[in-house]
């Protein structure tokens, strides 16, 4: 979520580089997105990488960028709440603001959210509240839809409950399999995921004082922020 607290925070960091920490379970594919699209540019870095999975493509992307890595295997810690502080701890470390989920495959703790309080963003492949939760497109395509799409929210304590704050829909009215209807989302994923860095390194996103639920944007905040 984003309060006036965080507002003035997300105005701090349009003025300091932005260091964004990410976390992915798998290929990486969004990670790529964010390295091709917004490191080094627009004040914004991507600062550290890691991962549940010791043998995660995405690692891979990262170390090839000069990224630095981490491994946090849940079977190494006695809980969730203390696998998440590990993470939390490291990222802190490398001077991380802004958290990605970037296909990340774990829930995070409620005290890891405290750490970075209105600053964990997720990318999901369904448009929400529709499909949350593990294995999206095979539900939707279970449903019987037509019109696919894909969400950036805030993270809350939910499951893809927080704040919704890019959503781009895409009519795949004869999608019969997973797979074709992922490669399409792809594109959106890599496109909405890197926006909402650049609107956060803005400090262009704020709630709506009418409605908590909804995320408003100060389109002038990203422009001068895609001005610099």
């Amino acid at each position: 979520m984003a309060s006036s607290g965080s507002r003035r925070r997300g105005g701090e960091l349009a003025r300091q580089p932005l260091l964004v920490g990410v976390l992915a379970s798998g290929e990486g594919t969004n990670l790529q997105a964010l390295l091709d699209r917004v490191h080094g540019s627009g004040g914004i870095r991507i600062a550290a990488v890691a991962s549940d999975r010791p043998a995660a493509p995405a690692l891979a992307r990262a170390r090839a960028a000069g990224i630095p890595t981490a491994v946090f295997e849940p079977r190494a810690y006695p809980d969730r709440a203390a696998r998440d502080e590990a993470i939390a701890d490291w990222l802190e470390r490398h001077g991380v603001r802004l958290v990605v989920l970037a296909g990340y495959m774990r829930l995070l703790h409620e005290r890891f959210l405290e750490r970075f309080p209105q600053a964990v963003i997720n990318v999901h492949p369904a448009l929400l509240p529709s499909f949350p939760g593990l294995h999206a497109v095979r539900q939707a395509l279970d449903y019987g839809v037509k019109v696919f799409g894909v969400t950036v929210h805030f993270v809350d304590r939910g499951i893809d409950s927080g704040p919704v704050i890019l959503q781009r829909a895409l009519e795949l009215p004869d999608a019969r399999e997973e797979g074709e209807v992922l490669a399409a989302l792809h594109e959106l994923e890599h496109e909405l995921l890197p926006e909402a860095v650049r609107l956060f390194a803005a400090g262009a996103l704020r709630l709506d004082p009418a409605n908590p639920r909804r995320v408003l944007i100060e389109r002038r905040s990203a422009l001068e922020c895609g001005r610099r």
